[in-house]
C-alpha cells in the first residue's frame, strides 16, 4: 500500500497537496499562522538547513511551536524526536542518547541543552525561500506513557502515522491532548493531511478557556481522551460549544461517558477509536455504543487485522510502529503487536476490560479498575471515578474508589447508593471497600487518568 510518505515526499507537500492553503490556519493560545505564509517563511529562523540529515530533539512549551516545527522538520531531518512537557532532565538525556540526537530545537529561553546544539524555534515566523526537498524519509520518535522510568523511544514514519489521515474535508479540528503524543499527533496529522485547520490545545489553559477558544475560532471536529470529556462536561462552558464531530481515544470509552456526550451534543457524529503509539490506530466504533462489535475481528479494514489472545487485544498492520528505537522487540514472530489491553466477549460485542498490568490481586481474585469505575461512573450522580488498590492484611489488597459528583453538595448518602449499585452490579471481591468523595481528579499529561504510577 502506497503510504502518504510515498506520495508526498513530507508532511509539507502533503498539506499543500491537500490544497487551499489560504483558507487554512494552525492556532495556539496566543498566536495564530497562515499556512501559506510557511512556503515562504520559517519558525526556525535560517537555521532550517542546518538540520538537513539530522537527529533532532523538539522540545517545545508551546504546542503551536511544536506543529511549526514538525512540518518544518518532516523530509528536512533525518530523525525528530518528540519530546512531551515533563519529561524530567534525567531521562532527557538518556533520550537523547538513544536517538544520537545532534540538536534540540526549543522556544524555550533557557532550555536543557545536554551539551546539544540548541535551535531556537517559536510562533513568529521569519522569511526563507529555500526550497523544501524531501530528501529524507524521517523517523518521527515517539515516547510512551504510563511508565516511572525512562519511557521507551517508539519509531514511526509518515507512513505508518499518517495513513489513516487521507480523507479531504476542510473542517477544523481540536483536540484536548498534546500533539507530541500519538493521540493527539494522530489529530493534528488529520488536519494538515486532510485539508482542514487545526487549534491546539495549552497546558496551562483552563478548560473553560479552551473550550471557549475553540469555539470562537470554528472548532467543528473535536477529540479527547474520556477523562478529558468528563472534566471538560463538569464546565459551564461545554453548553456554549457546538462541534459536529466527536472523538474518544486513549481510554476505556464506557456508555456513561457515550450517554452523556450524546445528551450534551445531539446534533453531534460521535465516535470512540482504539490506538497505541505502537500498534497505531486499530479501528473506530460509530454506533454509540462501548464496546466493539466481534465482526472487527474478522475484518480487514485498511489491512488491519486483529486477533485476541488469552484475552490481550493483538494488532498487525501497516500502521505498526517500524520498531523500538534500541531495538527492544515490538511485535511478535507473527508480526502482530500484544496491546495489554484486556478484552472480554458478551454476545456479538467485545468490551474492554482494563490494562493486564492494572490488574487488582484481591484475595487471588483479579479485579481490573476501570471495570468497576464503568459502574461507578454509571451512577447519575457522579462525573468521574477512579478506582484503586489498597493493602489489606487479610485479601493482601482491596479495592477503594475516590468518586467526584457533578454536584458540590454531595453527601454519605450518596456513597451508599454508589456502593449499591456496585453490589448489583459486580462481584463481592470488585464492591469498593472505600469510597471517598474529592472535588477533583487528576489527569497525566497523556489525558489518561492519573493512577499514580506514571
Amino acid at each position: 500500500m502506497t503510504t502518504p510518505a510515498g506520495e508526498h515526499g513530507s508532511l509539507w507537500r502533503a498539506l499543500s497537496d491537500a490544497g487551499n492553503l489560504g483558507n487554512r490556519f494552525l492556532a495556539g493560545a496566543s498566536a495564530t499562522t497562515a499556512l501559506a505564509d510557511l512556503a515562504t517563511s520559517s519558525s526556525l529562523g535560517g537555521a532550517r538547513q542546518s538540520l538537513r540529515a539530522r537527529s533532532v530533539l523538539l522540545a517545545t512549551k508551546d504546542q503551536l511551536a511544536a506543529a511549526l516545527a514538525m512540518i518544518e522538520l518532516d523530509g528536512l531531518a533525518r530523525r525528530m524526536v518528540l519530546v512531551p512537557p515533563g519529561v524530567p532532565p534525567a531521562h532527557l538525556a538518556s533520550i537523547a542518547a538513544t536517538a544520537e540526537a545532534e540538536a534540540i530545537v526549543s522556544d524555550e529561553s533557557d532550555p536543557v541543552a545536554l551539551g546539544l546544539r540548541v535551535v531556537p524555534c517559536g510562533t513568529a515566523l521569519t522569511p526563507d525561500s529555500a526550497p523544501r526537498s524531501a530528501a529524507e524519509i524521517t523517523e518521527w520518535i515517539l515516547l510512551t506513557s504510563g511508565t516511572t522510568g525512562v519511557p521507551k523511544l517508539v519509531v514511526h514514519d509518515l507512513g505508518t502515522l499518517g495513513g489513516p489521515a487521507r480523507a479531504k474535508s476542510p473542517v477544523v479540528w481540536s483536540t484536548f491532548y498534546d500533539i507530541r503524543r500519538y493521540g493527539g499527533l494522530q489529530i493534528f496529522l488529520r488536519a494538515m493531511i486532510g485539508g482542514g485547520s487545526m487549534v491546539v490545545s495549552s497546558a496551562d489553559e483552563p478548560t473553560a478557556d479552551f473550550l471557549a477558544r475553540a469555539s470562537a475560532r470554528g472548532v467543528t471536529h473535536i477529540s479527547g481522551t474520556p477523562s478529558h470529556w468528563r472534566r471538560a462536561l463538569m464546565s459551564p462552558a461545554a453548553r456554549g460549544f457546538a462541534p459536529h464531530y466527536v472523538r474518544l481515544s486513549g481510554e476505556i470509552a464506557d456508555q456513561a461517558i457515550l450517554d452523556r456526550l450524546a445528551a450534551f451534543y445531539p446534533d453531534a457524529r460521535l465516535a470512540h477509536a482504539f490506538a497505541s503509539t505502537e500498534a497505531g490506530l486499530a479501528f473506530e466504533v460509530n454506533d454509540g455504543r462501548a464496546g466493539f462489535p466481534a465482526s472487527v475481528l474478522t475484518g480487514r479494514d485498511g489491512g488491519v487485522e486483529l486477533r485476541v489472545v488469552d484475552g490481550s487485544l493483538r494488532i498487525r498492520s501497516s500502521r505498526n510502529a517500524k520498531r523500538y528505537l534500541d531495538g527492544g522487540s515490538l511485535a511478535g514472530p507473527d508480526g502482530f503487536v500484544d496491546t495489554g489491553d484486556m478484552v472480554e466477549p458478551l454476545g456479538d460485542r467485545y468490551y474492554f476490560a482494563g490494562r493486564r498490568d492494572g490488574i487488582v490481586n484481591v484475595g487471588g481474585q483479579k479485579v481490573h479498575p476501570e471495570e468497576v469505575e464503568a459502574v461507578i461512573n454509571s451512577h447519575p450522580a457522579v462525573a468521574m471515578s477512579l478506582v484503586k488498590a489498597r493493602r489489606n492484611p487479610f485479601t493482601g489488597a482491596v479495592v477503594v474508589a475516590e468518586v467526584v459528583a457533578k454536584e458540590k453538595a454531595a453527601d454519605e448518602a450518596l456513597k451508599g447508593e454508589i456502593l449499591e449499585t456496585c453490589r448489583r452490579s459486580l462481584a463481592r471481591h470488585k464492591v469498593p471497600a472505600a469510597i471517598r468523595l474529592v472535588p477533583s481528579l487528576g489527569v497525566a499529561s497523556s489525558g489518561k487518568i492519573d493512577r499514580g504510577h506514571g
